[in-house]
């Protein structure tokens, strides 16, 4: 296993919508084991390949306070959304330190292939759907800022650059 380095906003990279997951292979199987071991090496309760620069739709979720309750989907698609909003503080690996609120569905079926290649229905609410929400997004070429106003998005990325211009300096 090893630590992933994950992509920062406002990299490119982090808007490239991916492909599908042809075959859940060994390769797949150790992609999955470093995004978790990345994951909770950065204290992260969810990562999407594209934020390791990996663009193919695999995502791992860890909700649990105990850290040992990992969630893989592979190819995950959202098969129904509650027509019920929330608004949650959110945060991302990829822009750190900034939390804002987002609005999403409050609850969530999805269908996705496990870690092992094995097809799974899953319903998800709360924190869960949220994550679950976010990482697609991901997938999607998304950041979560992009939900927010233009002057925060702008004021987000203005320190971002400046905190990436810092530790190049460094």
């Amino acid at each position: 296993m090893a630590l992933l380095p994950i992509l920062c906003y406002p990299d490119p990279r982090l808007h490239t919508v991916a492909k599908p997951v042809q075959d859940v292979d060994a390769r797949i199987k150790a992609l999955v084991a470093d995004m978790l071991e990345t994951m909770y090496d950065a204290n992260g309760i969810g990562l999407a390949a594209t934020q390791v620069d990996v663009h193919e739709r695999l995502v791992v979720i860890d909700i649990s306070e105990q850290r040992n309750q990992p969630l893989v989907l592979i190819n995950p698609e959202i098969t129904w959304a509650s027509p019920d909003r929330q608004v949650s503080d959110e945060g991302c690996l990829s822009v750190p330190g900034i939390y804002d609120g987002v609005e999403r569905s409050a609850a969530i079926k999805v269908t996705a292939l496990d870690g092992e290649g094995r097809s799974r229905k899953l319903e998800a609410q709360g924190i869960l759907a949220v994550c679950i929400q976010h990482e697609m997004d991901h997938l999607l070429g998304k950041v979560f800022v992009e939900y927010l106003s233009p002057l925060k998005r702008n004021r987000i990325k203005t320190k971002m650059l400046k905190a990436r211009r810092e530790t190049e300096r460094a």
